[in-house]
């Protein structure tokens, strides 16, 4: 699966799905779950999906980039 370019963030989180993608760095699970509880209690976000790579310098397999293509807002990154 391939993107030219990234979409555009959507204008409100209210009722949308948040999807984070673990790169299994140490804390990343920590940080992505407390932004959750975040984005849920201030911006209404209504489902939350947690996927993971198999480590961090490897991309994600097409399987993952399937899942996370049905949120409305992926969250990845590094919590080291």
């Amino acid at each position: 699966m391939r993107q030219a370019a990234p979409l555009p963030l959507p204008a409100d989180l209210g009722g949308k799905t948040v999807a984070f993608l673990d790169n299994t760095k140490a804390t990343f699970q920590l940080l992505a779950r407390e932004m959750a509880a975040e984005l849920a209690d201030r911006y209404g976000v209504a489902r939350v999906v947690f996927d993971r790579k198999a480590n961090a310098a490897s991309p994600a397999p097409p399987d993952v980039l399937a899942r996370l293509a049905a949120a409305d807002l992926v969250v990845t990154g590094s919590a080291d």
